[in-house]
């Protein structure tokens, strides 16, 4: 779990090192910082999708994992209840920076594959590079949302959390296919984030996220079954 700790450290760090930042910053440079981080979710959600979508051997499966996760997330409306936890410890736009926040800490094949390698071989180099992308992110979302992206290191403790103490059990489920197939929705959901933040249109991500269970459900059963 070295990797996993020294990421969220990073996170912190560079949270705190952007929200100093911002109280300096007029709303104009915040404005554009904005924009910034819009275009580049989105560059980063179109590269995952052109990277890994001529690799699926299931070409079907993230419109189908869109669709069921899609009408699940809408159904629990986990975009209304996160709006409504952090409105509850901040008045400003810190629930859409949070949200992109978890999904660009979270949602990648770094932050997936890198803790199953450090429980599995006890190699750090995944999360290591992974910490020093999200120290960098963090800092520019910290400029423009504040202090609050900090509270992301604590969803990625847990999501990273989750596959390294599950490494073992899992370890016949998360293939080479599984990581394609949350890599492709993953860049989608990330797409739709940057989007979002770019007022092009208003997509409730995070009511997509049950999307990213559909795959792992499917290749289980299918693990089951063969």
């Amino acid at each position: 779990m070295i990797g996993t700790v020294f990421n969220c450290l990073t996170i912190l760090v560079g949270s705190t090192i952007g929200s100093i930042f911002k109280k300096g910053l007029k709303k104009n440079y915040q404005d554009i910082l904005m924009q910034a981080m819009g275009l580049a979710a989105a560059a980063l959600g179109i590269s995952s999708v052109v990277q890994y979508l001529p690799s699926s051997h299931y070409p079907v499966l993230f419109i189908i994992s869109l669709a069921v996760g899609g009408v699940a997330g809408e159904w629990i409306n986990l975009e209304k209840r996160f709006q409504q936890l952090v409105g509850r410890f901040s008045k400003s736009h810190l629930a859409e920076g949070l949200s992109t926040a978890i999904l660009l800490f979270c949602v990648g094949t770094l932050s997936i594959l890198g803790p199953i390698e450090s429980a599995l071989k006890g190699n750090e180099t995944y999360l290591f590079t992974n910490a020093i992308l999200d120290g960098v992110t963090s800092m520019v979302l910290a400029s423009s949302f504040g202090i609050g992206i900090a509270a992301s290191a604590l969803v990625l403790f847990l999501w990273q959390g989750f596959f390294y103490i599950t490494a073992d059990t899992m370890a016949n489920v998360m293939t080479e296919d599984l990581l394609t197939e949350l890599s492709i929705i993953g860049g989608i959901l990330i797409l739709s984030t940057g989007l979002s933040i770019l007022g092009i249109k208003k997509f409730k991500t995070l009511n997509l996220l049950p999307s990213l269970l559909i795959p792992v459900i499917v290749f289980a059963f299918k693990a089951l079954l063969w």
